[in-house]
């Protein structure tokens, strides 16, 4: 389907009202939060945009960095109390630009009070599918462990095959190993033999990472421990990314940190950590996130793989 630009523009704002629509029947409040933060990202596959501030030095750090997403903020107002909310807005990630990434995109993330990651599913997926009742599709839904999906279809538990085992399926794309560590190894599976494979008329839901892709979910204990996190793909496409949210400021840290001890280890500049939200996470009640990109969502409802076909203006056009 392809969409001239009003046609874009109108598709965008039903998508929008229905999101608003979904969440108001819910009583989930929409929220606002910064761009621009005396914090960034300390990931280290995600970079960040960052700028100078020039006003009076009482306004505090002079370095702003722009979000990759709005989940600290949104953290340290659910520490405050506010409840279930969500944010639909831009977010900024240098570096990726091309057929399928823009620089600057937009990102709905909602938080749910007293939930794990699997009731979080469910909606996540319920959205999808009302999204796709806008263009008049259905598909099907496969909910499946990230360790019996490795079982499944290749034939590798992720758990304790050898780095050797891993590599082996891969072989025909002639990786450089040099540098990569055993999960960099999984993430290679997952995005050149098992996402390529997902149906198009197909939900896939993906949950309990490895213990050491926890990110920012929980862990739960057990043999093998497991992060209590799920990704959501629409055909091939990574559409969204959610967690058992991790609400203890000391593990939070350590994390921060391992994070540009990696930073550090690659040649990549060190990220300030965000102190205000250490400062209330132990105050942040159970709950479970998880973030979903709009222009992927759209380029499945328009049936394209270029992000262009779904924005106002490309980044070589802003």
């Amino acid at each position: 389907m392809t969409l001239h630009l009003a046609g874009r523009l109108h598709l965008r704002a039903r998508l929008y009202a229905l999101i608003r629509a979904f969440f108001a029947e819910r009583d989930v409040l929409e929220v606002e939060t910064p761009i621009l933060s005396a914090a960034g990202n300390t990931d280290p596959n995600i970079e960040s945009f960052s700028t100078a501030f020039h006003g009076h030095v009482d306004a505090g750090s002079r370095e702003r960095w722009m979000r990759t997403s709005p989940e600290y903020p949104l953290k340290r107002l659910l520490a405050s109390g506010v409840g279930d909310c969500y944010e639909l807005g831009r977010v900024f990630r240098n570096g990726e630009a091309g057929g399928r990434h823009n620089p600057e995109f937009s990102m709905l993330e909602w938080y749910r009070i007293g939930w794990d990651h699997h009731r979080l599913m469910e909606e996540s997926i319920a959205l999808v599918e009302a999204a796709l009742a806008l263009v008049g599709r259905r598909v099907e839904v496969c909910v499946e462990g990230y360790r019996q999906l490795f079982i499944d279809e290749l034939g590798i538990d992720p758990i304790h095959a050898s780095i050797e085992t891993l590599r082996e399926p891969l072989a025909e794309y002639g990786i450089d190993p040099a540098g990569l560590t055993r999960d960099d190894w999984l993430d290679l599976l997952i995005t050149h033999r098992l996402q390529p494979a997902f149906p198009n008329n197909r939900i896939t839901v993906i949950h309990d990472y490895p213990a050491s892709q926890c990110a920012l979910a929980k862990v739960r204990p057990g043999d093998p421990p497991l992060a209590e996190r799920f990704e959501l793909y629409l055909g091939r496409y990574e559409l969204a990314n959610g967690y058992h949210e991790l609400n203890d400021a000391t593990e939070q840290r350590l994390r921060f940190d391992r994070d540009n001890a990696v930073r550090r280890e690659r040649g990549q500049r060190e990220i300030p950590v965000d102190e205000r939200l250490l400062g209330v996470l132990d105050a942040m009640p159970d709950c479970a996130g998880v973030a979903m990109g709009i222009e992927r969502l759209l380029m499945c409802l328009v049936g394209t793989d270029a992000i262009a076909d779904v924005l106002t203006f490309p980044f070589p056009e802003a």
